[in-house]
């Protein structure tokens, strides 16, 4: 397992992060992702330790809190130290019937993050993730609200989830002015089945020195080698057809997959998940599993090493459509590059 820095901070994660929507028992939207019990969740999280995995992923609408209260637990039962795990959480989305049991808004924030470290049995939450945009909310009083928490010792970092660019530099630019604490990741959504997050994202990304975690790396299951052409697969795509995809798009990448799965004994899944972690904007790849053997199999992309042609080969065949201004900026920056500079970590 490797491991890299969150963001601009001091924090190592693995690259692999163990996402846990499939942890709890539901109805309704959420009865889809998964309805792990107890003693499942905690072989998955004890066996993803093991395999290195310091990272694990959460929220509190996954199961209306229950997916909290199962990672809680399956940390406790499987006698990890607090300090070796680095868990994060969620707040967003409705907990409740009420008008202010939802948002971004100081008062859903405050009572949120009390609720969530009681269900995960812990005294502070390492990095503390708003799920979505709040177009009610001023975005300075969530950025405040983050930051008491952080000084209140509740949350260590914070980040966030599914915000365009330019959201998250003006909630860098209050942080900045009024020196508070500023989002140090970005949870989104990113695959080789679709590669929109490069357009504005990813520059943004890399000049603030953000860090990423992708989830849905296998595009909602259409990349697991379950789907194809001929006949639709089993699992979550199968009944809860989400994140969009272009199918025809993902069914021409996965043909050129699966020979280089092929020649290596491995799995269509381990080859898309091995094409994010070449990417050097990649912090960590959320991986959401029901079964154990699912999890062995998405520890083992990490072991992959795809080769110049192979990258060459999938960059090409799932590269974005031109489009302004990214296509004017590649033109004009050609005045300014230097030969033969080696590009930074970051930039």
């Amino acid at each position: 397992m490797r491991y890299n820095q969150l963001g601009n901070t001091g924090l190592t994660v693995s690259e692999l992060c163990l996402g846990t929507m499939t942890f709890g028992s539901t109805e309704g939207r959420w009865a889809a992702m998964g309805q792990l019990d107890q003693p499942t969740a905690d072989a998955i999280v004890k066996t993803a330790f093991e395999a290195g995995i310091n990272f694990y992923d959460t929220a509190n609408v996954y199961a209306e809190g229950t997916s909290e209260e199962r990672l809680g637990q399956a940390i406790r039962n499987a006698g990890l130290a607090r300090e070796d795990v680095v868990i994060a959480t969620k707040v967003l989305g409705p907990m409740g019937p009420g008008v202010n049991a939802r948002g971004l808004s100081r008062t859903h924030i405050m009572d949120q993050v009390k609720a969530s470290l009681r269900r995960l049995q812990t005294d502070h939450i390492d990095l503390y993730q708003v799920h979505g945009w709040d177009p009610l909310t001023p975005v300075e009083e969530t950025v405040r609200a983050l930051d008491d928490l952080v000084r209140q010792g509740h949350v260590r970092y914070v980040g966030v989830s599914n915000w365009a660019a330019w959201q998250i530099m003006k909630a860098h630019g209050i942080a900045k002015a009024e020196g508070l604490a500023r989002f140090e990741s970005l949870q989104a959504y990113y695959t080789i089945a679709g590669r929109d997050l490069e357009r504005e994202l990813v520059p943004m990304l890399l000049s603030e020195r953000v860090g990423l975690m992708v989830w849905s790396p296998l595009a909602g299951g259409l990349l697991s080698g379950k789907f194809s052409r001929e006949g639709e697969g089993e699992g979550r795509r199968a009944s809860f057809d989400f994140p969009p995809v272009d199918r025809e798009k993902a069914f021409d990448l996965i043909d050129l997959m699966r020979p280089m799965a092929d020649k290596r004994g491995v799995s269509v899944a381990q080859i898309a998940l091995a094409w994010l972690l070449h990417q050097r904007v990649v912090t960590s790849v959320i991986v959401g599993v029901r079964r154990l053997d699912q999890l062995k199999d998405n520890l083992a992309a990490g072991d992959i090493e795809l080769s110049t042609g192979e990258l060459a080969t999938l960059g090409e065949a799932s590269k974005l459509a031109p489009e302004y201004p990214g296509w004017m900026l590649a033109v004009q920056s050609g005045y300014r590059t230097v030969p033969g500079a080696k590009p930074s970590r970051w930039r």
